[in-house]
């Protein structure tokens, strides 16, 4: 960092080219917006992206594709929400080391924040695919972002492994054995055949990092006693890295309650104490990255051997050369993050009160009606929809206009 290199720092952004001051893009249904096409070597150091009062869906219907290289295939394929540790299209603000979340206008706005270098040797191109059925961006519609990196004036290295970010989800995963949905300690997993797989790749590398999803549909039960169980390089049972719980592997005490977000590890989205419903974590490898030659095979169990039927998602971060072939996305329907009752009334209560006071603003009411507004935003993206009509019927009830 400190000596001198052939490097220039350069960004692509959403910055207003008429000199203006409306700094974003809007992403139609259908569309697809180029973030950052570059042609030569260098590195991305930053991915910044925030909506303001985002639509739940908006999570999971916008794709974030990075491709290398000129190649034809994305090295990274992940909606966008989840990417940067938004599981469920539920929002919790937290700061890691690789990612982070942060908050504006009370929690309404949220910025996405990703750190991962990401090299290149010949070229760059950064693109998000709405497939949702409403502009982008929630009630406003809006998206601003920045893509911070390097440009270098001379080659990378030929050994520089290339950045890969993939998405995949299990809804529901299949419940083996005779007794389902309860933890049996003395069932037997003698062979990981059945686990959920995070990440399965050829080539050689190192994977950094996993977000993890899970939808408990089985009530006031704890959905874990999953252990990691890493396969490299082709080898049988049993594995090089075999864990003892999913609590274990994102760095919690046994059954965790309480949401936390630290450095490498996480449990930041915890639905219920009772364990029912949405639970969210990620494990960053960063001073242990996981090492393989040839293949990777990273699994969890669903519940001990396997006997858990819940909804499961996850994101796997690594570098390999060559370039990975990802696994094809789901269709859009099939990743709708679950919205449950009250979602409806919510959305339309919020984005009715909030498109009426925008639209006021800009024709000279004051723009503090709309600010105020829009914290009812908070409770929206964290998905409490019963909070979010309280506080919409309460600013009317203030009288604001």
């Amino acid at each position: 960092m400190f000596t001198p290199r052939s490097a220039h720092s350069r960004r692509s952004s959403s910055w207003d080219r008429s000199g203006g001051n409306r700094d974003f893009v809007k992403v139609e249904p259908g569309a697809t917006v180029v973030l950052l096409d570059h042609d030569g070597p260098g590195c991305l150091t930053h991915l910044y992206l925030a909506m303001v009062l985002a639509d739940i869906t908006d999570y999971r219907d916008a794709i974030l594709r990075c491709y290398w290289d000129g190649a034809d295939r994305p090295s990274v394929e992940v909606p966008l929400g989840d990417f940067f540790g938004v599981v469920h299209g539920r929002v919790r603000e937290y700061q890691s080391a690789m990612t982070a979340v942060n908050g504006g206008l009370g929690g309404a706005s949220h910025a996405l924040n990703a750190y991962f270098p990401m090299p290149f040797a010949a070229g760059a191109r950064v693109t998000l695919e709405h497939r949702g059925p409403e502009t982008l961006g929630g009630a406003l519609g809006n998206l601003w972002y920045h893509i911070d990196y390097e440009a270098y004036d001379t080659p990378i290295p030929g050994d520089v492994m290339r950045f890969h970010a993939s998405y995949r989800q299990e809804r529901p995963t299949a419940a083996v054995g005779p007794v389902h949905n309860l933890t049996l300690h003395e069932a037997l997993n003698l062979d990981g055949a059945e686990n959920f797989v995070v990440l399965d790749t050829r080539g050689a590398g190192r994977m950094v990092g996993i977000v993890l999803g899970i939808d408990n549909k089985q009530g006031n039960a704890w959905y874990g006693e999953g252990d990691d169980m890493v396969f490299i390089d082709g080898e049988r049972w049993p594995p090089s890295i075999h864990g003892t719980g999913s609590e274990e592997i994102f760095g919690g005490g046994a059954c965790p309650t309480d949401e936390y977000a630290g450095p490498y590890t996480g449990f930041h989205l915890i639905d219920s104490p009772d364990y029912d419903g949405l639970v969210g974590m990620y494990r960053w490898y960063v001073n242990d990255p996981i090492h393989f030659g040839e293949a990777l095979r990273w699994t969890i169990e669903h519940g001990h051997a396997n006997n858990f039927s819940n909804d499961y998602s996850a994101v796997a971060y690594w570098y390999q050369a060559p370039l990975a072939d990802l696994p094809p996305l789901p269709e859009r329907g099939e990743m709708v993050p679950p919205l449950g009752d009250g979602y409806a009334d919510a959305k339309g209560a919020l984005f009715e009160q909030a498109r009426a006071l925008r639209s006021a603003a800009a024709e000279g009411a004051p723009l503090i009606d709309f600010l105020r507004s829009c914290r009812a935003g908070q409770p929206f993206s964290r998905g409490d929809w019963s909070a979010t009509l309280d506080q919409v019927r309460r600013f009317r009830s203030d009288g604001a206009p």
